[in-house]
């Protein structure tokens, strides 16, 4: 079996610079680095990963918490992440945590013992109460109160741009199925929601806020016990898109049409959005760019390369498909 001493030899460059053109090959000349690949191919030289590792305390890994690996706006995360790391020569473990804290802090003990060199956090939770120096980066539904790096959209105006544009279709009761309100998203959209409201001079009305989990069947649920009330709303705001396709299906099954009976919008801007019927108007927000941005910080605080920007904030789009429309009910 080939050895890095036998690379070496046949290169005519020395086992160090070997050694760096594998672990770094940005610290190397793009000559060098032809040479030393071309000796590898020829040995067949396989490097001990593991050896490697223990040298340098790094594994070359991290590891994503997600809530909800089955939600399809994080599978949209998830794909900027791993392309990103596979361009950085990091392999990515997916920690599908379900909420539950106890399988959260076990993957995030993985760093702790030197399985992971960092996290990325999806959820609004800081795994390490009690340890800060730890290599994590928060995306999304992110923790208010720390020092760690987030990459995160504005909700709150995104959730204001909505219900302005629903308000300027003549719709005055307005009706918004949430996440989880221990959400920091879910927080921030509902006071973007309350301030569009007010600005409008609408009265809130606490009636029209119906607590779902970010599933196709709890938009089902909401929409179903919104419209029994004497004076359903006329549209409905959904915090992301599988809730509002939830209550189309549901809508359509009370014999509603839409939207000319009731309009409904959803937040993501998913796959799925654009092809349901009718096309769902939604806020768009960059996923794969969420997941990008979040791997290349964490490299960087794993790396410590330089100073790390505390709150990044990216760009949503209002999108107007054919489920909202002005209001026929005044």
């Amino acid at each position: 079996m080939a050895t890095i001493r036998d690379v070496s030899k046949i290169a005519g460059v020395s086992v160090a610079t070997v050694s760096r053109t594998l672990s770094k090959p940005d610290k190397v000349s793009a000559k060098t680095r032809k040479i030393v690949n071309a000796a590898i191919l020829e040995t067949n030289y396989k490097p001990d990963i593991l050896a490697r590792n223990f040298r340098t305390r790094k594994s070359s890994t991290i590891v994503v918490l997600v809530p909800d690996i089955a939600n399809p706006f994080f599978s949209r995360v998830i794909r900027g992440i791993e392309q990103t790391a596979q361009s950085l020569d990091y392999a990515v473990l997916l920690g599908d945590t379900q909420g539950d804290r106890g399988r959260e802090s076990t993957y995030a003990n993985m760093v702790n013992t030197s399985q992971a060199d960092g996290i990325i956090q999806l959820d609004s939770h800081n795994p390490f109460e009690n340890n800060s120096n730890v290599p994590i980066v928060n995306v999304c539904d992110c923790i208010r109160g720390t020092d760690m790096p987030t990459i995160e959209l504005d909700n709150a105006a995104a959730a204001r741009k909505m219900t302005d544009y629903l308000i300027s279709q003549g719709h005055k009761n307005i009706a918004i199925i949430t996440g989880t309100l221990d959400s920091t998203i879910t927080q921030d959209r509902l006071s973007g929601y309350k301030e569009a409201l007010k600005n409008a001079s609408i009265k809130f009305n606490p009636n029209n806020i119906n607590v779902g989990d970010y599933s196709f069947l709890s938009g089902m649920s909401a929409t179903r016990m919104l419209m029994k009330y004497q004076a359903p709303p006329t549209a409905i705001f959904c915090m992301n898109d599988e809730m509002a396709i939830g209550a189309i299906k549901q809508a359509k099954l009370m014999g509603l049409k839409i939207p000319d009976d009731i309009s409904i919008a959803g937040f993501d801007n998913i796959s799925f959005a654009e092809y349901c019927d009718p096309p769902l108007t939604t806020i768009s927000q960059p996923a794969e760019e969420f997941g990008s941005k979040a791997m290349s910080m964490l490299y960087r605080v794993i790396n410590q390369d330089g100073a790390i920007k505390k709150n990044t904030f990216l760009d949503f789009e209002l999108i107007i498909r054919n489920s909202t429309g002005r209001n026929s009910h005044d």
